[in-house]
């Protein structure tokens, strides 16, 4: 079991705190751009966000409002290094980057024939259905030796079984690839299984896969697909350079940056370093390991154990992460909300999977808009009059058609039934139209 973070106790210790916002800024952060405070009004002397690169509307006002009232040009204490760092988390795929690099490592993995077979495919996930067991079993044979490399580059059957499964939840002719009783705000397993179909391999071998496929993600045109097995998936990623701009300039101001992700772990490291994230502010999937090779096991969280993904950074798991990893805030309590002093300053995601610990931020919560009911609906409703909604940077989607059912359907409970968006107060949030599109 890795540990790492307990060597960045000492480097963390000044983020436990994010800091309460005054009550001063709270009206500020609502003045129309161009008013403000007067570390606003001072912005020559406040790192700044790039104004060569494209915000939606008044977004970029609204993100260096946040940075300027909680960095170091609202917060002189913070420049010497006697006030508390203010903290920021980000998601990474379809945030930090356009399209997935877990499922660019999966692509080029399949293509390259790296992942290794199982003795069982039922062992790989505790809630793998008989049904997918037989598919994969049927699909990718058992003629390889177990533990030897599936010809995935050659036998489209297995390949697509796989992606299917992965993408969708459910086998190539149709069944339900996971079932039994999981918290729907933990975990999902098809997320979980991501670093499960590595297992056998080291840490190293896996970072090795996401450089390989990274390298070729980021050399493929941008709109550019591939085809494996019958699925056509896309062939390249991008790093957003309006989020690389952000990190950077809440870097100047003193944040304590990370990012916070439902990926596997050693794969969000490749990408997330030439971001600048070393391994103690980058927040995944992290597979337990024997004798140094991935197992199928994970990492637990808060009052949660080590398990087979009981406890993976999704939805309310991504609170709980933050909460143990930077606040250092242990046991059942790492689940619960944190009073405003224990909480992030800025959060920023892209889905459904993100909106707890978006929603959690005091100063400024960024939707990458994809659609994602409970996300969007928090977004739009904008209870706080702290929400930053964008389009995504590269091939945005369109408006959704009827927009999104926040007063019946978009919250996701913990049984997996959707219900209503609830605001803190306990009002439902209205049925949102969708406004901020490409």
């Amino acid at each position: 079991m890795r540990n790492r973070r307990a060597l960045a106790l000492g480097l963390t210790v000044t983020a436990l705190l994010a800091g309460s916002l005054p009550a001063t800024a709270s009206a500020a952060h609502r003045a129309a751009p161009g008013q403000g405070t007067p570390a606003a009004q001072n912005a020559t002397r406040c790192p700044q966000l790039s104004k060569d690169l494209t915000w939606y509307g008044h977004n970029r006002a609204k993100l260096q409002r946040t940075i300027d009232e909680r960095g170091t040009c609202g917060n002189p204490g913070l420049a010497d290094g006697h006030g508390r760092a203010p903290v920021a988390a980000f998601d990474w795929d379809n945030t930090m980057t356009k399209n997935d690099v877990t499922d660019a490592t999966i692509e080029w993995s399949l293509l390259h024939d790296k992942v290794l077979r199982p003795a069982r495919w039922r062992d790989t996930s505790k809630w793998l259905t008989p049904a997918a067991d037989r598919a994969l079993t049927t699909a990718c044979g058992t003629s390889v030796p177990v533990g030897a490399p599936l010809p995935t580059s050659t036998d489209a059957d297995c390949a697509d079984e796989i992606l299917e499964i992965r993408g969708e939840a459910r086998t190539m002719g149709g069944e339900e690839a996971f079932a039994g009783t999981w918290n729907h705000r933990h975990t999902v397993p098809e997320y979980a299984w991501v670093p499960q179909l590595f297992a056998g391999h080291t840490d190293a071998e896996l970072r090795s896969y996401a450089a390989a496929g990274r390298k070729a993600a980021l050399a493929a045109p941008v709109g550019s697909t591939q085809k494996i097995g019958t699925h056509t998936v896309p062939a390249y990623v991008r790093y957003y350079a309006q989020q690389k701009d952000l990190v950077r300039t809440l870097r100047r101001a003193g944040f304590d940056v990370y990012i916070v992700s439902a990926g596997s772990e050693p794969v969000t490291e490749v990408w997330s370093e030439s971001v600048g994230f070393d391994r103690d502010h980058t927040i995944a999937i992290r597979s337990l390991l024997d004798h140094g090779k991935i197992t199928y096991g994970m990492q637990g969280c808060g009052d949660v154990p080590d398990s087979k993904g009981e406890a993976i950074p999704y939805i309310d798991g991504k609170r709980c992460w933050i909460n143990q990893e930077i606040f250092h805030i242990k046991g059942a309590e790492a689940w619960r909300l944190q009073d405003p002093a224990h909480r992030i300053a800025l959060g920023g995601g892209d889905a459904d999977t993100d909106v707890t610990f978006v929603n959690d931020a005091t100063g400024a919560h960024l939707a990458i808009n994809r659609n994602k009911n409970e996300l969007m609906c928090r977004g739009y409703d904008n209870a706080d009059d702290r929400w930053v909604v964008n389009p995504m940077f590269i091939e945005p989607l369109p408006r959704k058609s009827g927009g999104y059912p926040c007063a019946t359907a978009a919250y996701i409970n913990t049984d997996g039934v959707l219900g209503p968006v609830r605001r803190p107060d306990g009002t439902v949030v209205p049925d949102q139209r969708d406004r901020i599109h490409g």
